[in-house]
């Protein structure tokens, strides 16, 4: 329990970034229709499965068509 208490001040503010990555890809994805590489639901399983940063920057690199 001791080690869950010390490590608390760096996993929230991890916890917090994640989240507003996670929700600002799932709001760009709902915003585009065209992507570079495949289509909107695979983007969304993509992020949401690989939502270790993962998924969010796989999408921000490789789908998100620019403007």
């Amino acid at each position: 329990m001791q080690q869950i208490h010390d490590l608390l001040p760096f996993l929230i503010p991890l916890v917090i970034v994640e989240l507003a990555l996670l929700i600002y890809t799932l709001v760009d994805i709902f915003k585009h229709d065209h992507y570079k590489h495949g289509t909107r639901a695979m983007w969304l399983i993509i992020t949401i499965v690989g939502m270790n940063f993962v998924g969010p920057i796989l999408y921000f690199l490789l789908g998100r068509e620019e403007n």
